[in-house]
């Protein structure tokens, strides 16, 4: 019978049987794995320590040196395996339980690392390396409680800072990058926070914390139907993880009545949506953006419903949320504008025309500003008592009563003050009426062009008894001011004559 040839592949390695040939074979691979690792290849190093393992499974030093190829490698959680395979095998190898304590930190167990730290210090007291590190886990353990301290009391500025520095530490701890996204997300850092998440995604796309975090980001830029989506697949891949459960059900519970209230709106039904809005606003503190729109919402509403100062009030919270909101300034101004505040009314206009410098934003600061220009004059609609669209028959009629009413002769009997007061008043009557009752000057007037310019009512050439007695056909005889001696006065009894019979 013909011998059958076997091919060998040249790289294979003879089946070694012999206890002692294993053990060499092993350590040749140790310093080979060596040889690799002073050269910085960690990989090839990782591959002969595992060869060194696999024919002396027993050796304590082999799972060490691979624990520390795996710690340059930044595989961690493997190096803290070897390690901790390393003292099951030897209790007393300091090196391994060294590297243990030095896995537990750089995964953020801070208690565990000590425990390694100490189980060092017992073997060998004066191990500067295990006393320095042992300080370093204390000081990662004290970040850990004041972060937990801070997240209790909304601190999440604080939570940063902790986390920032115990990360500065354990840079591999999951949980404490969660946790800092998390507080950045509800701090409004969003691109901060996604960052963070992601960053852990990419190496674990499973893991539910960081979805959760990924779904806040949506949720709290309002992006609520994108949020959901992430806390489902966080509850899918951790079915108990409460936070996700929470945040699934406030962002549709918050969908949910922000739709029915702009449904509302839309029907026209503004007290519905007004108490819709507030319903909301009561359901997730937090959501800022969200919120923001929400009080928004409210005060357009409110508007509807001439509540005005609530709808300021509205308007102010929401940008207070959210300083970057147009909208809430632009309905602020608007409602300053109808409640005739004509400087905080320009204070928002500004703000937006400098933001945005479209055209309709400078025609609203422009009208803004005239508007407050006016306010500054005497309002002569005011002084006779009448809207700003009143009749020519409804100035005529206003003048008549208000002139009446403030003439001195019909005060002759009260005090120097009352008298000065009235006088005061019944010459602002008859300007009013000398520039309301001529187009012309109604007109600029009315536009918030200065009628000084016209030399009308600057107090010098101006006599509001002219205008009275022109008014009431010549009734009023010699009747000025400055009471020279001579001068013919209306009597009391006149005034109230005319007030009672001819023109009341």
């Amino acid at each position: 019978m013909a011998a059958v040839d076997i091919d060998v592949p040249v790289d294979a390695e003879p089946q070694i049987h012999n206890p002692d040939d294993l053990e060499r074979q092993a350590e040749g691979f140790k310093e080979q794995g060596n040889a690799f690792y002073s050269q910085k290849d960690y990989s090839e190093a990782f591959n002969y320590y595992t060869r060194a393992i696999d024919a002396s499974p027993r050796t304590a030093s082999y799972y060490g040196n691979r624990a520390a190829t795996l710690m340059m490698l930044r595989r961690f959680r493997e190096a803290l395996e070897d390690s901790q395979q390393a003292v099951r095998l030897d209790d007393c190898f300091m090196k391994g339980h060294l590297r243990e304590g030095k896995c537990h930190l750089l995964l953020g167990n801070a208690m565990a690392a000590s425990r390694s730290f100490q189980k060092v210090l017992e073997l060998e007291p004066a191990n500067r390396e295990a006393q320095q590190e042992n300080k370093t886990a204390e000081t990662l353990l004290e970040f850990e409680r004041m972060a937990d301290f801070g997240f209790e009391k909304r601190d999440f500025r604080k939570v940063v800072f902790c986390m920032d520095r115990a990360l500065a530490v354990a840079s591999a701890c999951h949980r404490f990058k969660i946790l800092k996204a998390e507080c950045l997300a509800l701090l409004g850092r969003y691109p901060e926070a996604q960052s963070v998440a992601s960053d852990i995604l990419r190496m674990d796309s499973t893991n539910a914390d960081a979805l959760y975090v990924r779904g806040l980001c949506l949720y709290y830029e309002d992006c609520i139907d994108k949020a959901v989506q992430f806390f489902v697949q966080a509850l899918r891949m951790a079915p108990d993880h409460e936070k996700a459960r929470l945040a699934c059900r406030n962002a549709k519970a918050l969908k949910a009545k922000k739709d029915e209230g702009n449904q509302a709106f839309k029907n026209n039904n503004y007290d519905a949506a007004y108490q819709l809005y507030t319903e909301a606003l009561t359901i997730d503190p937090n959501n800022i953006k969200t919120n923001a729109k929400l009080y928004c919402n409210r005060a357009t509403a409110g508007a509807k419903l001439k509540k005005l100062n609530e709808a300021i009030d509205d308007c102010t919270n929401a940008i207070k949320l959210d300083d970057t909101y147009i909208k809430a300034y632009l309905r602020r101004a608007q409602c300053y504008m109808n409640t005739e505040q004509y400087e905080e009314a320009v204070r928002d206009y500004e703000k937006v025309y400098q933001t945005e410098k479209t055209s309709d934003h400078k025609h609203l600061l422009k009208t803004a500003q005239l508007e407050l220009k006016k306010s500054k004059r005497k309002d002569y609609y005011k002084v006779l008592g009448i809207g700003k669209n009143a009749t020519e028959d409804e100035i005529k009629k206003a003048y008549r009563k208000r002139a009446l009413m403030h003439h001195p002769d019909r005060h002759s009997a009260a005090t120097p003050e009352v008298q000065k007061e009235e006088e005061k008043k019944f010459k602002e009557v008859g300007e009013a009426f000398t520039v309301l009752s001529d187009p012309k000057k109604k007109v600029r007037y009315d536009n918030g062009h200065d009628l000084d310019d016209d030399g009308c009512c600057d107090g010098r050439d101006f006599d509001a008894n002219n205008i009275f007695r022109a008014f009431f056909g010549g009734h009023g005889g010699g009747y000025s001011f400055d009471s020279s001696p001579g001068v013919f006065f209306f009597s009391s009894f006149d005034i109230l004559n005319l007030i009672e019979t001819r023109y009341y």
